[in-house]
């Protein structure tokens, strides 16, 4: 397997590349250079003794320089290409090196303690409520939600989603023991004075009917119909009539305008009984429940359903399609006006950092072990040669001031020993 993109070479890397094997020329020149100057000590030696320090200090940088030269080179590949033991040690060592640089990873990058730490480091409710202020952004993400949801609803339909749904909704609605919630409401309605506002609407709505030319006529005719003829010839049922609905409304007129007027507390009474008879009379809560299952296996209901979903299916498909923006700008003003109360909001900003930093640390704290494996895996699958090419082109030259510097230590060890044998030999 190549190297990742991220150590890929650059042309940064061709440039220490040309460097490295500058420095490498340089310090082999160094210790062609030392060898050479030890032979020419050695030859002239018997001319002078200033000579053997000179050689003394030669032939010990060049032991110096092979040494660290060697030493350089089998951390990478085989000196000379010889298959000399513990030579090119990382390109030896891939497996161990992928495992170990794992487990170092898992146990001081990804335990709880610094995991947790970093976590609380970072604001992610600014973050979030920053990017959803954000209009673009927020157009982006209503964009892509838009697009989402033809396939999300394609989805639920093939899967028999809306079907379970729809079954799970029917069973719990038919759970409901409707009358004790009709028979609280009801009386939650009395007790806050409400019924006092429905009872004028109805005497209003009673007033405007009875005063109408048509309601005047059926009631007319009805009362005609009952009269004996000889009324009827002196027209007594149009006074009866009118003397019906005047009083009628002259009494809800006097009901309307009186708070306090006798009726309506007969009218709380009565709903008030009503009320206690739907929370406790069994025949109410059976005739609740009938209507209810009435309602519900309706086909007209089903149908209502079923065309609800098709023009609700038929809008998002529109506004994923572009058709229709209605959505897009509806999604797009939810998102920012989310991020604008986000960032007012600090307390939900820290419980949102608290959430999230609880789940990403029992993330990590569950997958850290995967990860290391992952890494390891990763690191015995590169081209070992490329990487260890890499690998030198960037820590190659500072490597190979090593060799300069085996080459003058060694050399004044070599001076050293050299001087203390011949002060010895003077004595």
């Amino acid at each position: 397997m190549t190297l990742p993109a991220a150590l890929i070479a650059t042309p940064v890397d061709a440039e220490r590349a040309a460097e490295l094997r500058r420095v490498k020329w340089l310090a082999t020149g160094v210790l062609a250079a030392t060898f050479v100057i030890f032979i020419a000590a050695k030859a002239l030696l018997p001319t002078h003794p200033v000579f053997g320090f000179i050689a003394a200090f030669a032939e010990a940088a060049t032991i110096g320089g092979l040494a660290d030269w060697y030493a350089v080179v089998a951390l990478f590949k085989r000196p000379l290409g010889l298959p000399i033991p513990h030579t090119a040690i990382i390109q030896s060592n891939q497996e161990r090196i992928a495992e170990k640089l794992g487990e170092f990873i898992e146990n001081n990058f990804l335990e709880a303690g610094p995991v947790e730490a970093k976590l609380r480091e970072i604001d992610f409710g600014s973050f979030i409520a920053d990017w959803l202020r954000d209009r673009k952004r927020s157009e982006d993400l209503a964009r892509f939600v838009l697009r989402m949801l033809p396939e999300a609803l394609a989805a639920t339909e093939s899967s028999g989603l809306m079907t379970f749904i729809s079954r799970r909704v029917t069973t719990q609605i038919l759970a409901i023991d409707l009358a004790p919630l009709a028979a609280g409401a009801l009386r939650g309605f009395v007790q806050e004075g409400k019924h006092g506002g429905l009872l004028d609407d109805i005497l209003r709505v009673l007033h405007q009917t009875l005063t109408q030319q048509e309601t005047m006529a059926v009631i007319r005719d009805k009362v005609r119909a009952e009269m004996p003829t000889l009324l009827r010839l002196y027209r007594a049922d149009k006074f009866v009539v009118n003397r019906i609905i005047a009083s009628a409304t002259k009494f809800f007129e006097e009901v309307r305008n009186d708070p306090q007027h006798p009726f309506r507390g007969e009218f709380d009474r009565m709903l008030l009984s009503f009320v206690d008879r739907l929370g406790s009379d069994k025949a109410f809560a059976d005739r609740i429940e009938g209507l209810k299952r009435d309602l519900l296996a309706r086909p007209e209901l089903a149908n209502l359903g079923r065309t609800i979903w098709a023009n609700v299916k038929d809008f998002l498909e529109r506004s994923a399609s572009g058709e229709s923006q209605v959505l897009q700008h509806q999604l797009t003003r939810m998102f920012v006006e989310a991020g604008d109360a986000l960032d007012g909001d600090a307390d939900l900003r820290s419980e949102i950092n608290q959430g999230l930093t609880a789940i990403l640390r029992t993330v990590v704290a569950e997958q850290k072990s995967g990860v290391s494996s992952f890494i390891a895996d990763q690191m015995k699958s590169w081209d070992m040669e490329q990487l260890i090419s890499l690998i030198e082109v960037n820590v190659g030259k500072d490597l190979q001031y090593i060799r300069f510097n085996g080459s003058l230590i060694g050399g004044l060890a070599g001076l050293a020993l050299y001087t203390l044998e011949y002060a010895l030999r003077l004595l």
